[in-house]
Parts: structure tokens; C-alpha cells; sequence
């Protein structure tokens, strides 16, 4: 395990920006000061098919204690009505994933508005840790969803530019009005070639998937490298580019290779100590070899 570190002030606790103290953010400063003493919050990033829900599944045979939330694709796959039911005919309204992958520039800042609505729901519900030293993962985050996913979209022509500012519009004044509750103390970052989650992705034949191409994995591959390994992505909070990541290589089969599922559960024990510890160093990104 390589420690690579930046020569900076001492890293402060994760937090958000608030627009001004009397903000509808502004209450979420009193709780700044708690935030080390709640429950750790993990977010397991990395391309599609790079292994997130099977890692998810590791972690949760290794650390029974802690409380792992899967990616609520269920929720993309069967559009329900809630509250507007009784003014719908039908309560389910299809297959958005489906939907998203087969007209992209229709339905891309649809698809974004709901996911990153889910899982912010989704962060929100596990609010209420089972004890103090509880330890919340999540596969993926609503960070991913506007630096990856609604950016990449942007970029290669699938959102219009009016679409991706009103996206960043909401998006910061979410993160803004909920403040410490939606901040991350670490970032689990499964690394891989595009070209093994691609193969990944034909494996395991998910019908929204078919028409996923090569390309579109490796644009995501860099979005991922810019936003947490070179920290050149653009974004909203320097808090947030303190955020410590643990790089893990996921090149490997580790769903049947128990050699490999002792050596990233060992890599992300080592890194909970750094996270833990009571003076944190100043770690840009820890990189697992």
C-alpha cells in the first residue's frame, strides 16, 4: 500500500458549502462540530460492471456490523407513482434504465434528475445508525451522479447546456440545504481497465445494458480518473477534493478468487485505521498496489 501525500494545512472535517447563515443550510452547521463522532460514510465508486455490488457483498460478509446500501437500480428499472398515484392511470410508468440507454438525449436528464433524487433518499434513510461507531457504505453517491454520469452525459452531447446548469443548479443547492448530512469521510474507488468491465458487462447480461459500447465505458474510466485520482474534475467544494480515496485494482476475478477478496478487505481494514485515527494526515489518495 502506497501513502501518497500532499503537503497541506491539516485536512478539515468533510462539509459542505453554505450559501450564508441564514441559509436553509444554515442549521446544518450546528451539526458540524457531531460529524466525527456519527458514523463513518463510505461510498463505493468505479465504472459500470467494474464489480460494485459484488465488492458491496464482500464487504458485508467482512463487516457484519456495518450498514451497506446497494445502487436502488430497482427503483430505474419500475418508475412508480407515490403521492400523484390516484392522478395516473397506471402506477408504473416503465423502465427508465431501459429507457435512457436506448434514447439518451431524450431521457438523460430525466434519468439524472431520478437517480441522483434516489439516492439521495437512499443516503438520508441511514441516517440513524445502529450505534455510534457504526460504519454507512454506499454504492455509489449523489457525487458520482453530477461528476461522472450528468457530466459525462453533458459532454458528449446527451444533456443541452440549459439542462446541465439547471441540473448543477439543484444539485448545489441540495448538497447546500443538507449540508453535513449528505458529507463522506472516504471513497472506496474500484479501479479497472474499461476493457474488463466491458467483458463484465456482457457476462452479465443486463437486458438495459445490450447496447452499452466500449466507448461509453472508457469516457466514464476518465471521468473517474479526473475526479479522484488526478483531481483535476471541476467541482463544487474543495472539502470535498480532501475527501480521502482508497484505490483498489479490481483488474482481477476477485469474485472467485478468495486470495484476492482477503487482499482488499486487508487493504480496506488499513484504511479505516487512517480514517479512524484521531489526527488524520493530509492524504490526497492512498493508492493499494
Amino acid at each position: 500500500m502506497t501513502l501518497i501525500f500532499r503537503h497541506t494545512p491539516p485536512r478539515q472535517k468533510p462539509s459542505l458549502p453554505m450559501r450564508s447563515p441564514s441559509s436553509s443550510g444554515g442549521s446544518m452547521a450546528a451539526a458540524a462540530g457531531s460529524f466525527s463522532r456519527a458514523a463513518k460514510r463510505l461510498s463505493v465508486e468505479g465504472n459500470i460492471a467494474a464489480g460494485k455490488s459484488t465488492f458491496v457483498g464482500l464487504l458485508r460478509k467482512a463487516f457484519p456490523a456495518w450498514r451497506l446500501t446497494p445502487e436502488p437500480v430497482a427503483k430505474w428499472q419500475e418508475v412508480r407513482a407515490t403521492a400523484a398515484r390516484q392522478a395516473c392511470p397506471s402506477p408504473v410508468f416503465g423502465n427508465l434504465l431501459e429507457m435512457v440507454y436506448r434514447e439518451p438525449s431524450r431521457w438523460s436528464y430525466t434519468f439524472q434528475t431520478y437517480s441522483c433524487l434516489s439516492r439521495l433518499k437512499v443516503q438520508l434513510a441511514a441516517q440513524s445508525p445502529r450505534s455510534p461507531e457504526a460504519v454507512l457504505v454506499f454504492e455509489r453517491s449523489v457525487y458520482s451522479d453530477r461528476y461522472i454520469f450528468a457530466k459525462n452525459l453533458f459532454e458528449i452531447g446527451h444533456m443541452t447546456e440549459i439542462e446541465w446548469i439547471i441540473y448543477q443548479d439543484w444539485h448545489t443547492f441540495l448538497l447546500q440545504t443538507f449540508g453535513d448530512q449528505l458529507a463522506l469521510h472516504g471513497f472506496l474507488y474500484l479501479r479497472a481497465p474499461p476493457e474488463v468491465c466491458f467483458e463484465r458487462l456482457r457476462c452479465r447480461s443486463r437486458p438495459e445494458e445490450k447496447e452499452v459500447q466500449l466507448s461509453y465505458l472508457e469516457q466514464l474510466h476518465i471521468q473517474h480518473e479526473n475526479w479522484l485520482v488526478k483531481k483535476t474534475t471541476l467541482i463544487h467544494s474543495g472539502a470535498l477534493r480532501d475527501v480521502p480515496v482508497l484505490i483498489l485494482d479490481v483488474t482481477k476475478d476477485f469474485e472467485n478468487d478468495p486470495n484476492e477478496q482477503r487482499k482488499l478487505v486487508g487493504q480496506v481494514k488499513t484504511f479505516m485505521k487512517t480514517l479512524c485515527s484521531d489526527s488524520l494526515p493530509s492524504i490526497s489518495t492512498t493508492v493499494c498496489k
